[in-house]
């Protein structure tokens, strides 16, 4: 991924009194890399990252205060496609599709229920760490880019995080100053689906077809992992039921046989993505939140718990209350 989404990084650690250059160093990252926004860190290296900071300095909402660091400037060309949208919608949906070239490992997803609308961000990296961390800085990223897409006027109905409720829920209220819902399925933010016609007054159409043109390059050059692409829609598709191969095909414009084919090349089989899905959707929840295995279950379309306890029995050698236990065991919970 991009290191534009963690340039703020040494900025966050000297607002926290800490020494940038020691505290990478421990980590085993050079300073430079903060240079330049077009640099590259692995998803997993960006997560380690993140948690060695966390440890260091005790502040237990770093991944919030490294987000509210971001907006539409972090996404570099992408942000641009993104901020000369004719409308908001046209925007968001500019975002979801292209966030893969920003970063891998996770995905972005727009829906639209009623009236109102979800911008989700969710983590498909296995065993990434930090996720809780992670998933704060997107939710507050999200809404730097919604409230400069939108105006001051933009506040979201709510702001939902998949951990469990901090103790200290100032931080949150201070940035956000919206209702919060922690233990939820998915980072997201849910606002009034009317935004979205909401014409953007940078419009250059121009400007828009050049930035498309370089986006779908970069795209072209870089979009030939086609078991990440699958895994990006996964995630979402998972926890709204919709994780059929059928349906899984039918958003790369194909049929499942097709899929699986493609598939076939890269030697992995569409059953182990979807089960390396749930494995990692079912270890974020029983490691960030606080919902009990039955509610898990559900959220995964398992008919009951024993059905989802013997395939992470399966997956993992353990059932999902074992797993939990020695997680909270050797991972304080977060304050």
């Amino acid at each position: 991924m991009r290191i534009g989404a963690t340039l703020a990084l040494p900025e966050v650690l000297r607002s926290l009194g800490a020494d940038p250059a020691e505290v990478l160093a421990e980590a085993g990252v050079d300073l430079a890399l903060f240079d330049e926004p077009d640099n590259l860190i692995s998803f997993s290296a960006r997560s380690r990252l993140i948690s060695h900071c966390v440890d260091r300095t005790g502040c237990r909402h770093f991944g919030l205060l490294l987000g509210q660091r971001n907006g539409l400037h972090s996404l570099g060309l992408l942000g641009l496609l993104v901020k000369y949208s004719p409308d908001v919608g046209t925007a968001l949906r500019s975002l979801v599709r292209h966030a893969h070239l920003h970063v891998r490992g996770a995905t972005v997803a727009l829906a639209v229920d009623g009236d109102v609308a979800m911008l989700t961000y969710a983590i498909y990296q296995p065993a990434s760490g930090a996720a809780d961390q992670v998933g704060d800085g997107a939710v507050a990223s999200m809404f730097n880019m919604l409230r400069e897409l939108c105006g001051p006027g933009w506040a979201p109905v709510e702001a939902r995080f998949a951990h469990r409720k901090p103790e200290d829920l100032a931080p949150f209220r201070r940035f956000f100053n919206a209702p919060l819902r922690f233990d939820a399925e998915q980072y997201e933010l849910v606002f009034s689906a009317d935004w979205l016609s909401r014409p953007l007054p940078g419009t250059d159409a121009g400007l828009s077809r050049l930035l498309q043109k370089q986006i779908d390059a970069i795209e072209a050059r870089h979009g030939d992992d086609f078991p990440a692409q699958v895994r990006s829609v996964l995630r979402t598709a998972l926890l709204t039921g919709r994780a059929g191969a059928d349906y899984i095909a039918a958003l790369f414009s194909m049929h499942s046989r097709t899929l699986n084919r493609r598939l076939n090349v890269f030697g992995i089989s569409f059953r182990k993505l979807v089960d390396e899905g749930r494995f990692e959707i079912a270890r974020q929840m029983l490691e960030d939140s606080a919902m009990d295995v039955a509610a898990i279950a559900c959220s995964l379309d398992y008919a009951d718990a024993s059905a989802f306890t013997r395939a992470f029995r399966r997956w993992s050698g353990t059932t999902p209350a074992q797993w939990r236990a020695e997680r909270r065991a050797v991972t304080p919970r977060r304050p």
